[in-house]
């Protein structure tokens, strides 16, 4: 696993290998990053990467959150529960020498409570797949304030659901891997 482009173009992260099943980790191919990145950056969207606050839920290894800081990003938070993921993240962000421009929670990314932050721009949702989590985070993560008004989210499932109050923008299928990009439709956002 390695940072694809921007100011770590080419940098490896620490290794995985194909995945921890007793962790629940399971990072996003290359291919599968480098085609949503591609998308993000190509103006799909407006571009929501140059100066964002990232938010990366269900991080695990970090790969999504951090390959956002190499293309520009001015901040990341990365969530995760697990002490595989916990370890990991730690040491990404030490290889990179990203420390100054991210923020590691050990949390439970369906109860963020209150946002320690200012609110994030970019959200990846990335929950293990098939078990409702990714719509539970989204509620916590609006409900905690993490959300800026016009936030964008990349949410990866095999069958994604748009939790109420989120508008579906675009869909791209990647072997069994859906990528929904949502964005919040409603007024209830802080």
């Amino acid at each position: 696993m390695r940072i694809i482009a921007g100011k770590w173009r080419g940098r490896r992260l620490s290794p995985l290998g194909g995945g921890d099943a007793p962790a629940r980790l399971r990072p996003t191919a290359d291919r599968v990053r480098e085609s949503l990145f591609n998308m993000l950056v190509g103006g799909a969207f407006g571009g929501p990467l140059i100066g964002a606050r990232v938010l990366d839920l269900f991080a695990g290894t970090g790969a999504l959150g951090l390959e956002a800081l190499s293309r520009g990003a001015s901040w990341v938070t990365l969530v995760d529960d697990g002490r595989t993921a916990q370890n990991l993240l730690r040491r990404n962000v030490a290889l990179l020498g990203a420390a100054t421009e991210t923020g590691i929670l050990r949390r439970d990314a369906t109860r963020l409570g209150t946002n320690p932050y200012a609110p994030h721009d970019l959200v990846f949702l990335d929950p293990p797949y098939g078990r409702g989590l990714g719509e539970k985070a989204l509620d916590a993560a609006r409900a905690g304030g993490w959300l800026a008004p016009d936030a964008l989210v990349v949410f990866e499932e095999r069958h994604p659901v748009a939790p109420a109050g989120f508008a579906l923008l675009a869909e791209r299928r990647h072997g069994g891997t859906c990528i929904s990009f949502l964005s919040p439709n409603d007024d209830s956002f802080s």
